[in-house]
C-alpha cells in the first residue's frame, strides 16, 4: 500500500501527542515533553513534506507560545536573527555575482590555472573551481554553473571514465567547498548563531576559515586522485573563450572581494577593523547587508545596477523560513529545559558505554594472557 504525503497531515499530530504521553510516563518535565512533541511534529512534516517545507517552518512560531514554552516576542526574534539576515545578505550577493556572469570567468580561469594537459589535472581544476565558488555561493548554483562548462568540453571527448569522474568531481567539490566559509552553506551560519547563543562567544569568519579551508584543500585533491585513478586523456581539450572583461563583472568582483575581506578582518588580526574604528557592535550580517546596498547602488555600465530587485527577490525565501523555524525550535529546547535533559541523557549513555568498553577490553586482555 502506497502511503501518500497527505496521510501524514493528521498522522503527525497523533504521533506527536502519543510521544508526549510516552515522555510523561518516563517522568519527563511537562514543558520539555511539549517541546519534544512540537519538534517531532515539525520534523515529520518537514521530512514527509506533507505540507510545504516553508509552511511547516511556521509550526514552532505558532505552537511554542500557545503551549507556554516561549513567549511570542522571543520566538519571533528567530525571524530577525542576525543569522537569518546574514543568510539573506549572502544569498543576494550570490545573485549579484550570477547576474554579472563573473562566476563563469572565475571558474574558467581556475581550470586554466591548474591546466587540462591530463585527465587528472582537468578534473582537479574543475573541482578546485567548484570548491572555491561554493565557498561563496550556494552548492546548487555552483553545480549549475560548472556543469554546462564541463558538458561543453565532454561532448568533444570520447572518454566514459573521464565523463563520470568530472561530473562526480564537480558535485562532490560543490559540497566540500561549502565547508570552507561560514556562508558556504546555511548550516554553517546556523551553527555559529546557536554556538554564540549558548556560549556567549562569537565564532568569527576567519576562525571558521582556519578550520574549513584546510579541510577543503585536503579533501578536494584526495577525491580528485581517487576519481581519476583509471582516467587517461588522449585528446586536446579546449576551454570556452569568454572575451574581454565587462564593467559589470569587474565592479561586482570588486564589491564582493572587499566584502569578503571585511568579513575576514572584522575581528582579526589585533581585534580587526571593528575594534580599530570603535564599532564592535557591527557584525557579519551588517557587512553583508551593507554590501547588498552597494550592489543596488553601483551602476553596471549597461543602464542598470549590479543588483536589481528582480534578481534579489529570487533568493530562496523558503529556506530562510526553514532555518528560522530551526532557530525557533532551538529556543524552545533551551526554554523548556529539553536541551539540558538531552545533554544529561547523552552524558549518561557515554559513561555507560565507556564503562562497558573498559570491562570488555579488560576481559579480552585477560583472556589473551591466560
Amino acid at each position: 500500500m502506497k502511503i501518500t504525503r497527505s496521510l501524514f497531515i493528521p498522522l503527525a499530530p497523533l504521533l506527536a501527542i502519543s510521544f508526549y504521553f510516552i515522555l510523561q510516563l518516563f517522568a519527563v518535565d511537562n514543558k520539555a515533553a511539549i517541546a519534544a512533541a512540537i519538534t517531532l511534529l515539525t520534523v515529520i512534516w518537514w521530512v514527509t513534506e506533507a505540507l510545504p517545507i516553508p509552511a511547516t517552518s511556521l509550526v514552532p512560531f505558532a505552537l511554542l507560545p500557545l503551549f507556554g514554552i516561549v513567549d511570542h516576542k522571543t520566538v519571533a526574534s528567530a525571524l530577525g536573527s542576525h543569522v537569518i539576515l546574514l543568510l539573506m545578505g549572502a544569498f543576494m550577493l550570490s545573485k549579484a555575482i550570477e547576474k554579472s556572469g563573473a562566476h563563469e570567468r572565475m571558474a574558467v580561469y581556475m581550470v586554466k590555472l591548474v591546466g587540462v594537459s591530463s585527465g587528472r589535472r582537468m578534473v582537479l581544476g574543475f573541482m578546485l573551481a567548484s570548491a572555491f565558488l561554493s565557498m561563496w555561493i550556494s552548492n546548487t548554483a555552483t553545480t549549475l554553473i560548472m556543469l554546462p562548462i564541463a558538458l561543453a568540453i565532454l561532448k568533444h571527448l570520447d572518454n566514459p571514465n573521464l565523463k563520470v569522474a568530472l561530473i562526480l568531481g564537480i558535485a562532490y567539490a560543490a559540497n566540500i567547498g561549502g565547508v570552507g566559509t561560514p556562508i558556504g552553506t546555511p548550516p554553517n551560519v546556523i551553527f555559529m548563531g546557536i554556538y554564540e547563543e549558548q556560549t556567549g562567544v562569537e565564532y568569527g569568519f576567519l576562525q571558521w576559515m582556519k578550520v574549513g579551508v584546510p579541510i577543503v584543500l585536503l579533501a578536494v585533491p584526495l577525491i580528485a586522485f581517487w576519481l581519476t585513478r583509471n582516467v587517461k586523456l588522449e585528446q586536446t581539450v579546449r576551454l570556452p573563450v569568454l572575451g574581454a572583461w565587462r564593467a559589470e563583472e569587474t565592479r561586482t568582483l570588486w564589491v564582493f572581494g572587499l566584502t569578503a575581506l571585511a568579513w575576514i578582518t572584522r575581528k582579526e588580526p589585533f581585534g580587526g577593523w571593528s575594534e580599530a574604528l570603535g564599532i564592535e557592535i557591527a557584525g557579519d550580517s551588517t557587512i553583508a547587508l551593507f554590501a547588498v546596498l552597494v550592489m543596488f547602488i553601483v551602476p553596471n555600465g549597461k543602464g542598470s545596477r549590479l543588483l536589481d530587485w528582480q534578481s534579489a527577490q529570487a533568493i530562496p525565501w523558503g529556506m530562510l523560513l526553514l532555518f528560522a523555524g530551526g532557530i525557533a525550535l532551538a529556543k524552545g529546547f533551551v526554554a523548556s529545559g529539553l536541551s539540558d535533559l538531552l545533554g544529561q541523557w547523552l552524558a549518561s549513555f557515554a559513561r555507560h558505554y565507556h564503562d562497558h568498553y573498559h570491562m570488555f577490553s579488560g576481559d579480552l586482555f585477560n583472556r589473551n594472557h591466560q
